[in-house]
Formats: structure tokens, C-alpha cells, sequence
């Protein structure tokens, strides 16, 4: 077996091409037997195998940096790089990441977690090498999802006109950027990235350069003929138009090309976008046949496929937002790029016309829904806790501060497991309560979410929806949501435990295990006075928070306390400075305390506050 005794890319440019064939199969079956086992980001790997081993043959990293946008796309380099030995713990806790991390390896220049960052990184590495004649290429292979990030465009803008050594691999698995990719355009890519093309384009500028008066005039003609030719036969224009020597489409799953292109690449002395096709989920027929279904998936058996998932709060929010849309037909969802992780393929299925995919594009469908709102409808943005942190800006500036009536579904809040310290949804709530006049909901529970997403549609001003990933938690026989703003179940002791969202289901059971009363916030913003009076009433107060402590709703609680002249104990359990690593939920929660056991052993005084 060739892939346990690649130890760092130098292994892999001993190889010869058979060699790198059969190192290409071993790597996928690699994938695909550690990602069913872990879960993680399959079919994306499975596309761009060729892609990370010809990079790996053709470039010296770490001296040349690798980056890949989005990161998840960076198992096979986690492989060639050294972490052979590790990749079996692949997003377990205290394992490797699903994305790149400079932590982790002194291959990974950057932290890569989300979309259209990466290449604005590569501009800036490129641009430092140069400063220090350090004529090293940086390279990023981005996908083409990651190309309507707007990002990726400033990016684009800014580094095209420069003279470092950037290569941008366009990886196009799904989105026809180039109109006419057939056989023809094909040919054509192969003599525009033959060396012998390039060299003789060189040679060929440096003669007419030398020629008295017209030579410069013949060049530019040269080129415009060149040019016009080149537009009518398939699209590439933007990307040279942006500074970019243009070189595809090639196929990006043969090794050969891939190779032939990254070298004819390293001597062209401009930056370079290679526009590369790959097959998402190649080489795996079940990834082949749905890319979309193992994108992202947990653990299944690589024999029969993936498992179709059940209930969760995504699933029960896009039933509950069709229900909306059946009865009003100005309710729109919009989404950025996110239709099935958020819930919306059954509303895509039902109301095609009523959905809008504005791409990665966070910043945009803020301020787009606003748009939306002004004309009378009710657009509800469904979109990650970890990705709204991206339309921070619009949410003041548009959203709040120009009084627009929208809904902001967030899923993913809180801690979200294997996905790592990229995507906790843990920030969220704390810069939600620095802007004025948002209205933040937060059910526990199916039903709950249900009634607080159709309240929201039809309430002035910016409004939020935020829930968490999976299912919702055990219900407590006693508890009941008829729409108040909190509900607090006294029992005869003066101590009393608080919180909001899933947590509720396991300090229920806690207060139930040690008699504690029991207060749950279902708005959380604006925090609701007439708890704030009623728990003045209690000795002592634990707060349980899912959440960031630092500008969370447990400090605005205890400033509402300390504004009151409360007397008792207030004892704040949050997320404290730091991020959260990948590790299971449940993990997590111990780790944090809040799991059942832990709060029962610190409301019987069993754990230091």
C-alpha cells in the first residue's frame, strides 16, 4: 500500500505516474472508509483526490502554500501531509480537524472553516513573499461555491494586477462558469497550456518588443485578435479581464492534466486562475449519484449508502415555514446556498418560485430580505448561527436601523459537535443584544418553534428564530408553551435555575432530581421585567447558558439584577473565554457543565461556583 508510507509531500514526488494512479484509488477508499465511520465532508473530497495529489507532485509545500476554500475540502492533503497516521480520528474529540488548521500542521497556513475567505489570505501570503523576494507560489483551490461569495470577488480584484506568484484553482463541480466546455474548448485549453505555447508566446512578444516603432502596436494586435477569438469560442474573459492569466478548462480528475497544467502554471509570471472540472463524489457511486446527500454526512455504511435522517429542528422548521407559505403567499424563504441544511428542500420542492438562493452570500440576503420587506412581503432568512455572523453589519445598518420587517431563522445555534470551533453557534446572542429594537425567540421545542416562526412574520421590525441542531430534548410533564415570554414552575424551595432553548430538557431534569424552581426564557431579547421581579424573590440564582458568557443573556440578566438591588447568589454557567473544539454535543456539555449531572452536582453545592 502506497498511502501509509507517504510521510510529507516529498514521498509523493518519488512517485511515478502509475504509482500516482494507484495512489489516487487508495486515497478514496481511505475517505470513504474513514468518513463513514466519523462522518464529515465526503463528497467534495472525492472530487478534488487528483487535484491535491498533483499540487502535492508539482509544488514544495509548506514553502509553497496550499489553501483550500472551503477547507472542508482538505482531508486528502491532511493525508499527503504527514497525518496518515491520525486521519482515523477525523473530527473525533481531540483528533484531527474536518478543516484546515495552522494548529495542526505547519501545512495549513490558514484556519479555512468558512466560504470565500481563503483567496483574500492567499493575496495576502502571495504579496508578503514578494516583500521578502521569496518567489515561493501561493496556491488556493477554491470552489466554485465559494466564487458567489463576494469575498472572493474583492479578492479577485485586488490581486489580479500584482506580479506575485498566485495560483487560483477554480474547483467546478456543479456551476458552468465557461458556456461551451466541449471537445473543442478542450483542444484548445491543451495548446494554451502546452509549454511549447508558452514559450513560444514569450519569445514571440520578446522579437516584436525589439522591432523599431511597430513592434509594441504588433503585440497589442496580436493579442486583441487573440483575444476576440478566444471570447467566441468560450467565456474565460472575466478572469483575464480581472488581471488573471486564464488556463481551462481542464479535467481535474486526470492526474496527467492536472499535473501538465500546475507546471506550465509555475512559469508564467502573472497571476494564474486554472479552471478545473471535477466530479463531485467521484470515484463512490452512491456520492456520484447524490453529491448533495454526502456533502456533509454522520456515520453510515459505505455498502448500502446513507440513511435518511429524522426529525431535527431544520426539518421541523421548513414543515412549519411551507405551512406559513400555504396560507400567505407573501411569506418568501431565502437562503445562502444553504437549501437543504436548513430545511428548505421541501419548500423548494413546493414553492420553487418563493425561494431565493442568493449564494454564499450572507451580507447580500440581509439586505436583499429588507429589500423584500419594503415591497410588503415577508421574506424569513434561514441561515447558520456560525454564517449570520458575516451580515452583523447589515443587521444594524439595514435591518434595524432601517426598520425592516424580516425574520432571521437561525439554526445551528449553540454548540453544534463535530464541525468543530468554525461552527458553534455561540456568538450570535451576544451581538444580537447590542443592537436596538431585535426581538430574539428561543423554543426548546418543535411546537414552540412552530408558533414563535409565525409570530414573527407579523410583528414590526427585525425578528429572530434561533434553534439548535438535532432533535429537541425530553419535555417535562408539567410544561406547557401557550406563547408567553417565559414560564417559572415554583416549588417550595428559595433557590431557582434559569434558562433558555434545549438546555431546558436537562435542567428540568435536574431541578426535578433537587427540588430547585425552575424558570425558562422563551424571548430572550428584550429580556422579559416581570421575571426580573419575580426572581428577586429567590435566594439563590443559577444560570444556564448554551452560549458565549461574554455579552450572553446570563451578564444582561445579572445586570438587570444588580440595577434591582438583588441581595441573593447569582451563579452564571456559560461558555467562557475560548472556543469550543469538535467533540460530540454530549461531550461538550459535560466539558461545560451542562449536562444533567452536572447540574444537579452544582446545585447541591457538589461543584465550586
Amino acid at each position: 500500500m502506497l498511502l501509509e508510507h507517504i510521510k510529507s509531500p516529498q514521498d509523493v514526488k518519488r512517485l511515478n505516474p502509475d504509482q500516482l494512479k494507484q495512489l489516487t484509488d487508495e486515497i478514496r477508499a481511505q475517505l470513504i472508509a474513514t468518513v463513514s465511520q466519523n462522518g464529515g465532508h465526503l463528497a467534495s473530497n472525492l472530487g478534488v483526490v487528483e487535484l491535491t495529489v498533483g499540487l502535492h507532485y508539482v509544488f514544495d509545500s509548506p514553502k509553497d502554500s496550499i489553501l483550500f476554500d472551503v477547507g472542508h475540502q482538505c482531508y486528502v492533503h491532511k493525508l499527503l501531509t504527514g497525518r496518515y497516521d491520525r486521519f482515523h480520528t477525523i473530527r473525533k474529540q481531540g483528533g484531527l480537524s474536518g478543516f484546515m488548521n495552522p494548529d495542526e500542521s505547519e501545512h495549513d497556513p490558514v484556519i479555512t472553516g468558512h466560504s470565500s475567505a481563503v483567496l483574500s489570505a492567499a493575496c495576502g501570503i502571495a504579496e508578503g513573499n514578494r516583500l521578502l523576494d521569496d518567489l515561493h507560489h501561493t496556491i488556493a483551490v477554491v470552489g466554485d461555491g465559494a466564487f458567489t461569495g463576494g469575498m472572493t470577488f474583492e479578492a479577485l480584484n485586488n490581486s489580479g494586477q500584482g506580479k506575485d506568484h498566485l495560483i487560483v484553482i477554480l474547483n467546478d463541480n456543479k456551476m458552468s462558469i465557461s458556456e461551451n466546455v466541449g471537445s473543442f474548448a478542450h483542444h484548445l485549453a491543451k495548446i494554451r497550456i502546452g509549454e511549447r505555447y508558452i514559450s513560444f508566446k514569450r519569445r514571440l512578444n520578446s522579437v516584436n518588443s525589439r522591432i523599431p516603432l511597430i513592434g509594441n502596436a504588433i503585440t497589442r494586435i496580436a493579442s486583441k485578435i487573440k483575444t476576440v477569438l478566444k471570447n467566441a469560442l468560450y467565456s474565460s474573459n472575466y478572469f483575464e479581464s480581472m488581471g488573471y492569466y486564464y488556463m481551462g478548462p481542464i479535467d481535474g480528475n486526470s492526474i496527467d492534466d492536472v499535473i501538465r497544467t500546475l507546471r506550465a502554471a509555475k512559469d508564467i509570471k502573472k497571476p494564474v486562475l486554472i479552471h478545473a472540472f471535477t466530479v463531485k463524489g467521484k470515484g463512490f457511486a452512491f456520492a456520484e449519484q447524490s453529491p448533495t446527500s454526502y456533502h456533509g454526512v454522520s456515520q453510515f455504511d459505505s455498502e448500502v449508502g446513507v440513511s435518511l435522517c429524522g426529525d431535527s429542528f431544520s426539518s421541523e422548521f421548513g414543515k412549519a415555514l411551507c405551512e406559513l407559505a400555504r396560507k400567505d403567499k407573501s411569506v418568501l424563504a431565502v437562503t445562502a446556498a444553504m437549501t437543504e441544511g436548513t430545511g428548505l428542500s421541501a419548500f423548494k420542492q413546493e414553492f420553487p418560485d418563493r425561494l431565493y438562493d442568493v449564494g454564499i452570500a450572507e451580507e447580500h440576503a440581509v439586505t436583499y430580505c429588507c429589500g423584500l420587506s419594503k415591497k410588503g412581503f415577508h421574506p424569513v432568512f434561514a441561515v447558520y448561527s456560525s454564517f449570520l455572523q458575516r451580515g452583523y453589519d447589515q443587521l444594524i445598518h439595514d435591518a434595524a436601523l432601517g426598520k425592516a420587517n424580516l425574520t432571521v431563522a437561525i439554526d445551528r445555534a449553540g454548540i453544534v459537535g463535530e464541525d468543530g470551533a468554525t461552527h458553534q453557534g455561540l456568538f450570535d446572542v451576544p451581538f444580537l443584544n447590542t443592537i436596538p429594537f431585535v426581538t430574539v425567540d428561543a423554543p426548546a421545542y418543535y411546537d414552540e418553534l412552530s408558533v414563535m416562526l409565525s409570530n414573527s412574520l407579523y410583528q414590526p421590525g427585525l425578528s429572530v428564530v434561533r434553534y439548535p441542531r438535532g432533535k429537541q430534548p425530553e419535555h417535562p410533564s408539567w410544561y406547557s408553551y401557550s406563547g408567553e415570554d417565559f414560564t417559572l414552575h415554583r416549588t417550595d424551595d428559595s433557590r431557582i435555575a434559569v434558562t433558555y432553548g434545549r438546555l431546558f430538557g436537562n435542567l428540568a431534569l435536574a431541578c426535578e432530581e433537587t427540588g430547585v424552581s425552575l424558570a425558562k426564557i422563551n424571548r430572550i431579547k428584550p429580556f422579559p421585567t416581570e421575571l426580573v421581579q419575580q426572581l428577586l424573590t429567590f435566594d439563590t440564582i443559577w444560570f444556564f447558558e448554551e452560549g458565549n458568557r461574554a455579552g450572553g443573556i446570563g451578564e444582561k440578566l445579572a445586570t438587570l439584577l444588580l440595577e434591582n438591588h438583588y441581595q441573593g447568589a447569582y451563579h452564571l454557567i456559560a461558555v467562557d473565554e475560548g472556543f469550543v473544539e469538535h467533540m460530540p454535543v454530549e461531550s461538550a456539555f459535560v466539558r461545560y457543565g451542562f449536562d444533567v449531572n452536572s447540574m444537579v452536582k452544582r446545585m447541591s453545592g457538589g461543584e465550586h461556583e
